[in-house]
């Protein structure tokens, strides 16, 4: 029965550093569903489950995370428990039948625990696991992109930028934000109240005279000596100020400085500063500041409202940093269903840990409890925690404790508040539901047209979330810089992960047809050989952007490879290429199809189809440019990345300007050594 122990998966950084080594628990395979029917399966669950409590028994009463595995290695489930022992030994000890738990449960192949010292390092652990392995059965929230900031960069004269990636020390952040469009409308509020400069540090080292936003009073032009060195530190701080929330002290502070200089007929020196005064003004009045606000704890807050409903979530997160209301961003978790499930069948037991013996039955947790916990530890681990939380539904207290320990500062979290934070609350709730409303109207649009195209082709699938649909065209200007896309439809959604483009060569320029044919033989080459070991799976379409002619060389290619040609489908224009009179053409010799200009089938077809030329004619223009432009050349250098190559081409105004500069004219240039210089200068004659 014993399995050699597995190592230890990886936690992400933030995990508990106490804890200790894992417990490997092997378990005996459960037979599949479908294997196992009438009196044998019940015989043969009877030893299994004993067998693996006399397992589970040896497991210690204290604190930790468990593992779930199946067969194949992949991680089912992670959960964290007070008491390792009761928790995982109460998903054996009884029937759980064809619930969502049950399914989890008999795919159970192995196990993994970890014992650590406390609660709180049993939460931080848990949702650095869920978030490493990505569970089947757990909550789990994608979040593709970190959080923009907006950056003050370190220099004499410093200036505001966008950023977004690791902090460097030396310069400083406010932020963080909840999308790119309310960092850059910061920036030009602060450009037009402070004139801070947001040029590059290049540009501003070879100005010899204003750019335009000084003058249209958006800068106070440092770079040509227009403003002092005070007066540009003092805008800086003032700024900072701003961000800060201290926007009443800083107005009082300017009405004061600026009667000073109307007492000594300086007129024009509070001339500027009334501008700047009334141009803050007209600032707080849009963004209804508190300006009133007693500690930064009041002015930093996130407020979370969730909303479950139709097997989704969505968490709405809304920020205010500084007293304004940055805007917000909708999360949606996936496997709330199964997520759900196995915590409603988790309650008995943190029942019994919460007060055994007690005699009173602990109220169940409601589903959007449970999808606020997860977003909360899950998206403060690797990201900056405010003071303060505002939240729709209350959470544990524990978990607001770990968060405080893990942020190393105090955290408060408050779920019926009043006045301006009920405000900010109520708004958060409407764009959730708003939000959460429109995912489910989209994915059952969604839905609807994957089963009209389904129907409309004939495709004899099982589970209509399983359809993968992958669509190629060719994009080229005047047979230049050919390229070929591949985009894929999967899940009732464009898989953006999954695109790929191919650079086609060694063919006529222009030659549509032989660029289908390289693209298609070196997509499905290998993977031919894979379907016919029975170890890769093609796609259920395979549509082409093309009529008669585009189908005709994809069957050659197919019948070349031994694929089935009734996964074949071409798009052709129809009368007049209008919109909507597309008609669908088949390589099995299959009668053409036109769907009509309102079928859902058509627009889910229109909709690849337009996605994959936009995806190859981008491709193309890029590559394009970088031929025209003789960046490719550039590219060739070893030690020119693109931060060197992009100062180079912007100081000397392109490849033909680098080329006529100097070995110490290129050694000018920030980042360029002496050594890296002459490589450039011989590399370019």
């Amino acid at each position: 029965m014993s399995q050699p122990p597995t190592s230890e998966p990886s936690a992400a950084p933030g995990a508990a550093a106490s804890a200790v080594p894992a417990t490997v628990v092997p378990v005996p395979e459960v037979p599949s569903p479908e294997g196992a029917a009438g009196e044998g399966s019940e015989a043969a669950a009877a030893p299994r489950r004993a067998a693996l409590l006399a397992e589970v028994a040896q497991l210690p009463a204290l604190p930790g995370v468990y593992r779930y595995f199946d067969a194949a290695g992949n991680v089912l489930y992670v959960g964290k428990a007070k008491n390792l022992r009761r928790r995982v030994s109460s998903y054996f000890q009884k029937d759980h039948g064809g619930t969502r738990i049950g399914v989890m449960v008999g795919r159970i192949a192995r196990m993994e625990t970890t014992v650590v010292r406390t609660e709180a390092e049993a939460l931080l652990l848990e949702n650095n696991l869920i978030k490493a392995l990505n569970p089947r059965f757990n909550i789990l929230f994608r979040d593709d992109k970190s959080y923009p900031y907006l950056q003050l960069v370190s220099h004499r004269f410093p200036r505001i930028a966008y950023y977004r990636g690791a902090m460097d020390k030396k310069h400083r952040y406010f932020g963080p934000y909840p999308s790119a469009w309310a960092v850059k409308e910061s920036i030009q509020l602060l450009q037009k109240v402070f004139r801070l400069r947001t040029c590059e540090d290049t540009v501003f080292a070879n100005r010899s005279r204003p750019c335009l936003l000084y003058q249209i009073r958006r800068c106070t032009a440092p770079c040509v000596g227009l403003i002092s060195d005070a007066d540009y530190t003092r805008d800086v701080h003032n700024a900072e100020r701003f961000l800060r929330g201290e926007q009443q002290q800083l107005l009082d502070q300017l009405q004061q400085r600026m009667m000073a200089h109307a007492e000594s007929f300086e007129y024009e020196k509070a001339a500027e500063l009334r501008n700047q005064i009334s141009a803050l003004s007209r600032v707080l009045q849009q963004q209804s500041v508190e300006a009133n606000s007693a500690s930064s704890a009041e002015k930093d807050v996130d407020i979370l409202a969730v909303k479950v409903q139709g097997g989704r979530a969505c968490v709405n997160l809304a920020m205010v940093r500084g007293g304004r209301h940055l805007g917000d961003r909708a999360h949606f978790p996936a496997h709330v269903e199964e997520a759900a499930a196995i915590g409603a069948a988790e309650s008995d037991v943190e029942e019994g840990e919460a007060g055994e013996g007690a005699g009173t039955a602990a109220a169940p947790v409601a589903p959007e409890v449970r999808v606020l916990e997860a977003f909360i530890a899950q998206h403060y681990l690797d990201s900056a925690v405010p003071p303060s939380l505002v939240l729709s539904h209350p959470v544990d207290a524990a978990l607001i404790e770990a968060l405080s320990q893990h942020a190393g500062s105090r955290v408060s979290a408050q779920h019926q508040p009043r006045e301006q934070r009920r405000v900010w609350l109520q708004m958060a709730q409407q764009g959730a539901e708003l939000a959460l409303a429109r995912l489910l109207a989209q994915e059952g649009s969604q839905r609807a047209r994957t089963h009209a195209l389904a129907e409309a082709l004939g495709l004899e699938v099982q589970d209509l979330d399983t359809v993968r649909i992958e669509c190629f065209d060719i994009s080229h200007t005047a047979g230049e810089a050919t390229q070929a896309s591949c985009v894929v439809f999967e899940n009732h959604q464009m898989s953006s992960a999954q695109y790929r483009r191919f650079n086609i060569t060694g063919i006529t320029p222009g030659d549509d047809y032989a660029a289908m044919r390289q693209v298609l033989t070196r997509r499905y080459g290998k993977l031919a050989e894979g379907v016919a070991a029975g170890t890769a799976r093609m796609p259920d379409v395979v549509l082409v952007d093309g009529g008669r002619g585009q189908v005709s060389m994809a069957r050659e290619v197919f019948e070349e490879l031994g694929l089935d040609l009734s996964l074949i489908v071409g798009v052709e224009k129809g009368e007049g290429r209008k919109v909507g009179l597309e008609e669908l053409v088949f390589a099995d010799g299959r009668p053409k199809v036109y769907l009509g200009a309102d079928s859902a089938a058509l627009m889910l077809v229109a909709q690849i189809r337009d996605e994959a030329h936009r995806f190859a004619i981008t491709g193309m223009r890029a590559r394009r440019a970088s031929v025209r432009t003789g960046g490719s050349r550039l590219e060739d250098i070893p030690g020119v990345g693109p931060k060197k190559r992009a100062r180079l081409l912007q100081r000397f105004g392109g490849v033909r300007g680098v080329g006529q500069a100097s070995i110490d004219e290129l050694a000018s240039v920030e980042g360029i050594s002496k050594d890296l210089a002459e490589e450039i200068y011989r590399a370019l004659h």
